[in-house]
């Protein structure tokens, strides 16, 4: 296949704070976890699964994460797999670091067709049962979920969308949670989530924009909880199997969403495990 003719498409937060020496593995075991049992699709988390079920569909993929070592597994399962695949530095906290990624990206592979916003975060979770209102939360905690929940897409889309909307074809896809649907109380052991509803609501507002320029903007809302080696140890996981998601079917999900004809667009995926009611 001539790659000049391949979808490029980048995966930001394509890593898991949940992989096998993932941030919130360490916090919630104490210690990395083996994951030399599981398969390659559920190493990552849901970034990783998509990476690549795009791969396996032929696109050009880039592995976006703040340190490119944390995507280095991932990276060489990819290509070991016969895909095609870089890895860019990118933090979402920075507009330099954000605005520098892409200009690597658009160097090294082109212009992307399909962005995965992928990127989550801890912050939160480590506060005590006492600190569970709103006005014990610290200002940085906030302004750091706020800056990977909403300032972070904001950024990203301004650097993609120029090109999508000249070339009238584009994917921009957001990987939610169920804390986008409405405001939601934040319980003890739960990361910060109020600012998910802004990512949410930008997807809307570039839907409303951007999808009569032949951009497909979309907001997954992944109700429940992925595979992946930290998930996989925990109690819940262990006790109530039926209730973990498959990543790898996830990134199904989002393959059909990007493949779907422009006649019959789905704008808002929420996907649930079998067992439990949607949230709402």
């Amino acid at each position: 296949m001539d790659t000049t003719t391949r979808d490029v498409a980048v995966v930001v937060g394509a890593t898991s704070k949940w992989q096998a020496d993932g941030r919130n593995t360490l916090l919630a075991h104490g210690h990395a976890i083996d994951d030399s049992d599981l398969p390659p699709g559920a190493r990552w988390g849901i970034g990783g699964a998509v990476a690549q079920k795009l791969a396996a569909e032929g696109c050009r993929v880039v592995l976006t994460t703040r340190t490119a070592a944390n995507a280095a597994g991932l990276e060489a399962q990819i290509r070991a797999d016969g895909g095609e695949c870089i890895t860019v530095e990118l933090d979402l906290v920075s507009e330099d670091s954000v605005k520098a990624a892409f200009a690597s990206i658009r160097a090294a592979v082109g212009d992307p067709s399909i962005v995965v916003y992928n990127a989550g975060y801890l912050e939160g979770r480590d506060l005590p049962p006492e600190m569970e209102l709103l006005e014990h939360i610290p200002t940085e905690l906030f302004d750091t979920a706020q800056h990977i929940a909403s300032r972070g897409p904001f950024l990203v889309a301004k650097e993609v969308l120029p090109a999508m909307r000249e070339a009238r074809r584009g994917t921009v896809l957001f990987s939610n949670n169920a804390a986008s649907l409405r405001g939601r109380k934040r319980y003890t052991g739960q990361s910060l989530y109020y600012p998910r509803v802004l990512m949410r609501t930008l997807a809307q507002v570039l839907t409303e924009e951007y999808s009569e320029h032949g951009v497909h903007v979309a907001n997954v809302v992944i109700d429940g909880l992925i595979d992946s080696p930290g998930t996989r140890a925990l109690p819940l996981a262990q006790k109530h199997p039926e209730l973990v998601m498959n990543p790898e079917k996830l990134a199904e999900a989002f393959w059909y969403l990007h493949s779907q004809d422009r006649s019959a667009w789905t704008h808002e995926l929420q996907l649930t495990p079998y067992p439990t009611k949607p949230s709402y």
